[in-house]
């Protein structure tokens, strides 16, 4: 054997106790990994059985949702644009004679009538020259009653031969001349009786006044630029809105079936009806700037609910889509693949249904297709669902109702 072989051997001992020694050291080396892997085996298996007996048992999760049914009715198609409310007349009331104000006669915002009486002004120094027209009126109507009875002797002398007829052409004359002085008087005597007149302010319309704009005491004179008092109407009123003019020829073909197209107003959030009217006029063109056309509608205003200049959103019905199948606007869902809804099935479980939108009214959607009349769909708690899921449905009341 070779020297460096034996030298790199460990050193055995021949002798038989250190030969069961090493016997028994190598049934350790064998056994002694497989009591490690049995351990820890047995260890693994009973953190198992541990696991598995401590797991709870699944249970099937309810989801309280609200739901409101799919009902069948007749929907309005309308036609929305902000407008602004206008009264039928605004009338600046002027004063048309010159003089010192005298009294008013009216309280601010006091409802008047046409032709009662608002303001005085000072109407002595026309009642004078009334009396000055008349007074020159009556000399020369007795001139003229002269100057005729001169005609008729004139008349018999021209006959006898006494004097020419010259002389009687001339009377004649100066009767005609006596006649244009009276009728000259009497158009005195109507202008002295018209500035009486005027010197008492009267209504031109009926309506509501507002915050005078002269006190009593004040000279005022026909020629001010400022008038005294505005006076507005507030029952009818009109309300002036825009529409795209791409839907004008919808409008105008509705109109001419001879009913007056419906409008209401409503305040600047959608959230109030304020007033329902009618449609009383279309513009002629088109407003180049924003592709809008003007319309005007008309209300009673009974109840004084709408105000001058005050802003609304009017909304004209154009038309109605019969027998539509009409949900809650928060049932429809919107996702990448298009609009769906949750109905509630018979076992309180959802189903998703993919929907078409037909029309949308304010809080309500008409489909076109999803659904049937007196299904169920959920309004409420949808973020929790997906199909099949277990529901508690709750029906939504009048308030719950979106």
């Amino acid at each position: 054997m070779d020297a460096n072989a034996t030298a790199n051997q460990p050193f055995i001992s021949d002798t038989p106790a250190a030969k069961k020694a090493a016997t028994g050291w190598r049934r350790w080396q064998v056994l002694l990994p497989v009591c490690l892997a049995l351990v820890i085996a047995a260890v693994l298996v009973v953190r198992a059985v541990k696991a598995s007996a401590v797991k709870p048992v699944p249970v099937v999760r309810t989801v309280p949702v609200v739901t409101a049914p799919v009902r069948k009715a007749d929907l309005p198609v309308n036609l929305s644009g902000l407008g602004t409310v206008v009264p039928t007349d605004a009338v600046t009331v002027h004063t048309r004679v010159d003089g010192q104000l005298m009294s008013v006669n009216f309280r601010e915002g006091q409802a008047v009538r046409q032709g009662d009486l608002l303001m005085q002004v000072d109407p002595r120094p026309f009642q004078v020259q009334l009396l000055q027209a008349e007074g020159q009126m009556a000399k020369d109507q007795a001139m003229l009653k002269n100057a005729r009875m001169d005609l008729e002797r004139y008349r018999t002398l021209v006959k006898q031969g006494i004097i020419p007829q010259q002389q009687m052409d001339t009377q004649v004359s100066t009767v005609d001349q006596a006649e244009a002085a009276v009728k000259s008087d009497q158009g005195g005597v109507e202008s002295a009786r018209l500035n009486l007149t005027y010197s008492r302010i009267t209504a031109p319309v009926s309506g509501t006044a507002g915050l005078r704009l002269v006190d009593a005491g004040n000279m005022v004179h026909a020629a001010d630029a400022t008038g005294l008092v505005v006076i507005t109407p507030l029952s009818p009123i009109n309300v002036m809105f825009t529409i795209p003019a791409d839907n004008i020829q919808h409008v105008l073909a509705n109109s001419r079936v001879g009913k007056p197209l419906a409008v209401d107003a409503y305040d600047r959030d959608f959230a109030k009806k304020l007033a329902s009217g009618v449609l009383l006029a279309v513009d002629n063109q088109v407003d180049p700037t924003t592709g809008t056309v003007r319309l005007k509608a008309q209300f009673p205003n009974k109840d004084s609910a709408l105000f001058p200049n005050q802003f609304v959103n009017a909304k004209l019905q154009t038309d109605i889509l019969q027998g539509a199948l009409i949900v809650p606007a928060a049932a429809v869902q919107r996702s990448p693949r298009g609009n769906f809804i949750y109905v509630v099935k018979a076992d309180n479980t959802v189903e998703l249904r993919p929907v078409e939108i037909l029309l949308t009214e304010g809080d309500s959607i008409a489909l076109k297709s999803g659904v049937a009349e007196n299904e169920k769909v959920v309004i409420d708690g949808l973020d929790k669902l997906s199909p099949g899921t277990k529901v508690a449905p709750t029906e939504a009341t009048a308030k719950s109702k979106p």
